[in-house]
């Protein structure tokens, strides 16, 4: 076939390789030069031309943990997200149930933590609401959902079961069990009309890949390999959920799931908001309560030494600050056996880690474990008067989510949302990481970028030092955004933040200040292939 080659000009390009550039050459999928107009004319004659109209190029982004068809339900569903009392999700459930006749209400979002009744709804209130149904929904956390009677019926053995409520959010193995039964309940037709939904919309942010974080407790292992042999421009990367005790056993899994990876949400525990990530001292609000562990020590060090024997990339879901401590002992173990070097080879990972401690990070980076994070989890429950600290008391509240400290021990950070548990939203997903709640604990609008792009594509295994650039040699997956200004941040927080001096020679950004305009998407490309369009 002969060589194709597209030339962009008359925009604002996003490259280290070239800071000032407004015109890309894209060859066969892959950028082939970057420099301004009057050069990529000259050198680029017989290429087709396509004027940005001052546009501005970035690379596209990729969400590092994400659960497509969760959120594809609730795009194409019932949407609890946001709903701001008791009262208004009841409303909401009953007027879902009179219009819809599925086997299954499938329901996500609720957050009773800033609701004015000061709880959340129980399964009288959903047979009220929806008489006779069967009703499961998740709590915005998805480590607890309140269920209704006929649901409740239709688990065997639920009041036996570990997480047992007789009114109240189901949690630990009582909320899987019934999770499972729900979603047996959902059609085909259901699941892959939500999985089409949520990469149409995972498109439309400029987001061009996502890892999938699945597991037998999540989504299941149909709806796993649904996903990945879904047809879609959006790249899915399939993390896998279930622990191994040996190389041998890992390596069958993962050609069993067809993964990318045996990691993602592989319970360590739980989470803060219901009340089952895994503490050393006591929840606030729950006398004498700390969670729970899913996994100890010896069994986290099992899996990751199979895992790094195999050659396959390990991770765990860690919330709590004794999961954290739990996974950096388990690695510490294997890094004594392996070396540290075996290891670090595997780029393995931790999802949340939102108690790491500095000695946590520093000991993590030495084995180069990845941190996949969410800072759309302090902007919504971070501060000294959010959910963190109604959990876990202000002190411990603002050590959450210590992205700076992180980053300064020298652990690779990856941006995600965790969809869709907080929206699918790159831009405020940066603001939220520059703008940290807590003093301090925020990075620069470059790291996060560089955190939502090549941090990214390493955290899934891509270390050629190319993906998630612009730069010449790099896979053309870039997005174009209708954007204001651009401004290159300054080295220190002791001196101005932004600075527009193009000596600088450092690639500028869209003011990521809450006042400024949020860009707006005008095209998603992947690796030359467009997959969404304005």
């Amino acid at each position: 076939m002969p060589v194709t080659t597209q030339l962009l000009v008359g925009g604002r390009i996003y490259s280290s390789f070239a800071p000032d550039a407004t015109s890309m050459a894209v060859t066969d999928g892959v950028v082939s030069w970057v420099g301004d107009d009057r050069a990529a004319r000259a050198l680029h004659p017989g290429a087709g031309v396509v004027d940005l109209g001052g546009a501005f190029v970035t690379p596209a982004f990729v969400d590092t943990h994400v659960h497509v068809t969760a959120l594809g339900l609730n795009i194409v569903g019932l949407d609890l997200v946001g709903v701001g009392s008791l009262r208004e999700c009841l409303d909401r459930l009953a007027s879902f149930a009179r219009t819809h006749g599925d086997a299954v209400i499938w329901g996500h979002g609720w957050d009773e933590s800033a609701w004015p009744e000061g709880a959340g709804p129980t399964t009288a209130q959903l047979d009220e609401a929806a008489p006779g149904r069967t009703v499961y929904l998740s709590r915005i956390d998805v480590h607890s959902a309140v269920c209704s009677t006929a649901l409740r019926r239709s688990v065997p053995d639920l009041s036996d079961t570990a997480g047992f409520s007789p009114e109240g959010p189901l949690t630990f193995e009582a909320h899987h069990a019934a999770r499972t039964v729900a979603r047996s309940l959902l059609t085909a037709e259901q699941r892959s009309a939500a999985r089409i939904a949520a990469l149409d919309a995972i498109a439309s942010r400029g987001i061009v890949a996502v890892h999938e974080c699945g597991g037998p407790d999540i989504a299941g292992l149909d709806d796993f390999r649904e996903l990945l042999a879904t047809a879609h421009g959006v790249e899915v990367r399939g993390y896998w959920g279930e622990a191994v005790a040996d190389a041998d056993e890992a390596r069958k899994l993962l050609n069993a799931t067809g993964a990318h990876a045996l990691g993602g949400d592989l319970f360590i525990d739980g989470s803060l908001g219901s009340h089952t990530a895994w503490l050393s001292e006591p929840y606030a609000d729950l006398a004498g309560g700390t969670g729970k562990s899913y996994l100890g020590v010896d069994e986290i060090a099992a899996h990751v030494r199979a895992c790094t024997i195999a050659g396959i990339q390990a991770g765990f879901h860690v919330i709590g600050d004794a999961a954290v401590r739990a996974a950096v002992d388990a690695f510490a173990v294997v890094a004594a056996e392996l070396g540290g070097p075996a290891v670090a080879k595997a780029g393995h990972r931790l999802e949340h880690a939102e108690m790491m401690t500095g000695d946590d990070a520093a000991r993590l980076a030495q084995w180069g474990v990845i941190a996949s994070v969410q800072p759309a989890f302090d902007a919504l429950w971070g501060g000294t008067d959010g959910l963190y600290a109604q959990r876990l008391g202000t002190e411990r509240a603002l050590t959450l989510n210590p992205f700076a400290a992180a980053a300064s021990a020298g652990v690779s950070l990856a941006l995600s949302s965790d969809a869709p548990v907080t929206p699918v939203d790159p831009w405020a997903m940066l603001r939220a990481a520059v703008h940290h709640r807590t003093p301090g604990s925020g990075i620069s609008p470059r790291a996060a970028f560089s955190a939502a792009t090549r941090g990214a594509w390493r955290a899934g295994g891509v270390r050629d030092g190319l993906a998630g650039t612009l730069d010449p040699g790099a896979p053309a997956s870039y997005a174009v955004w209708d954007a204001g200004e651009l401004v290159v941040s300054a080295p220190k927080d002791s001196v101005q933040r932004w600075s527009t001096d193009p000596r600088s020679r450092v690639p500028a950004l869209p003011r990521l200040e809450d006042d400024a305009p949020t860009p707006v998407l005008l095209r998603s490309v992947h690796r030359g292939s467009v997959v969404h369009e304005r």
